[in-house]
């Protein structure tokens, strides 16, 4: 559908969207609602009828690659000229599936992999795009933003360096810490939410699911995603709990300190169905704690929403606790790779992110205010009145 939001503005510059191996099949998505919405918009002529130059295309996709020689050292290669582009770098950190060859064995690429290959990318384009926006949805290193005691600081370091190397705009999804973007405060940082998109993958797949007080509580699995709950809970007009992580701190396992027990704080949940909402599944240890826990407490379903399902230990636990009822459904995002066994599992429900994403880009390319679509509170108020 055509965005009238620009009918008086003009591009930065023709838009390229350079789509890194580790996130193809997303990229080509964006790409293709691009294409529909550039293509039913009015800007796609100018006032004497002529194509706006690299506005109506028939696809955005930059020709680029990331070859390597046999030692694993790699290069960034653009086959077409990116001169005066707004040009939008597209990687996915997480995605493991992928391999490379170093004197005949066979590595699979790991976020420090990708991240060096989006810096090729970059250095490619030799400064000659008139801009570069990186959209990372996982943010490289986003989890090690902070320092205690004698540590590195790798979130800091990573976005000092992409802006140090011509980058002027980073957009990220459900970012760990937001505050990370005061390493660089004279530079572009977003961070999305996909709110309304797990609330239209609920409502799509969970039919049976009542959107009110008497039948519905939200859940943060902890501190850290007691912000994301409480929006949840106050659009949705329903009541809230929460979780704490009590931990030996005499003790350091696998680089933190072990959780011991989770405490929860809230209105009884019996009878009523949960929604844990977090910012990514891991292990999923501490998530499947939570979700025994609020069975245990006579919950009637635990839906869990969370942007990134990383699934780093496998599935065989979420398939355990889903037999015994513990869980009921399990909804991430498509912003990260999902294996195609999590697909096929009968408790996933995927979020689709193209459109957004698309959305976003569009947005960022016309220097528009990006405030609307930050902000889904309105579109969420369109889509419960549609239930009523």
């Amino acid at each position: 559908m055509a965005d009238n939001t620009f009918e008086n503005s003009m591009p930065v510059g023709p838009l390229k969207l350079a789509v890194l191996e580790s996130c193809r099949d997303f990229g080509e998505a964006v790409n293709r609602y691009l294409v529909d919405f550039r293509h039913n918009s009015p800007m796609c002529t100018n006032h004497v009828g002529m194509p706006l130059h690299g506005y109506c295309e028939d696809s955005y996709l930059l020709d680029c690659s990331c070859p390597r020689f046999g030692t694993g050292e790699g290069k960034g290669q653009i086959n077409e000229s990116v001169r005066g582009c707004d040009l939008f770098i597209l990687v996915d950190i997480t995605n493991y599936s992928l391999t490379y060859t170093v004197c005949g064995h066979e590595n699979h690429m790991s976020p420090d992999n990708h991240y060096q290959d989006l810096k090729r990318i970059i250095s490619a384009a030799n400064g000659k795009a008139k801009r570069i926006t990186v959209i990372m949805p996982f943010l490289y290193e986003g989890r090690q933003h902070k320092r205690s005691m004698r540590e590195s600081l790798d979130c800091s370091l990573a976005l000092q360096e992409l802006t140090s190397m011509g980058v002027s705009n980073i957009i990220t999804f459900d970012a760990h810490d937001p505050r990370v973007q005061n390493a660089i405060p004279l530079h572009g940082f977003d961070s999305f939410m996909p709110t309304y998109q797990f609330l239209k993958a609920l409502v799509d797949n969970v039919p049976d699911l009542h959107l009110d007080n008497e039948h519905l509580m939200v859940i943060s699995p902890d501190e850290g995603a007691m912000e994301r709950a409480i929006y949840f809970a106050n659009i949705l007009g329903v009541g809230m709990g929460m979780f704490y992580k009590r931990r030996d701190y005499s003790r350091v396992v696998n680089g933190k300190n072990p959780i011991v027990a989770h405490e929860f704080l809230g209105d009884p949940v019996k009878g009523k169905d949960v929604l844990v909402i977090d910012d990514m599944i891991s292990s999923g240890e501490s998530m499947l704690d939570v979700a025994k826990q609020l069975k245990n407490r006579e919950a009637r379903r635990v839906i869990v929403c969370t942007t990134f399902g990383l699934f780093t230990d496998g599935l065989a636990n979420f398939d355990k606790y889903f037999e015994k009822e513990y869980l009921f459904k399990v909804i991430t995002t498509n912003l990260t790779y999902r294996s195609q066994d999590l697909k096929e599992r009968p408790w996933y429900i995927e979020a689709d992110m193209t459109k957004y994403m698309a959305s976003i880009i569009d947005h960022v390319n016309h220097d528009a205010s990006i405030s609307g679509i930050q902000s889904p509170t309105e579109k969420i108020q369109q889509l419960l009145a549609k239930l009523k």
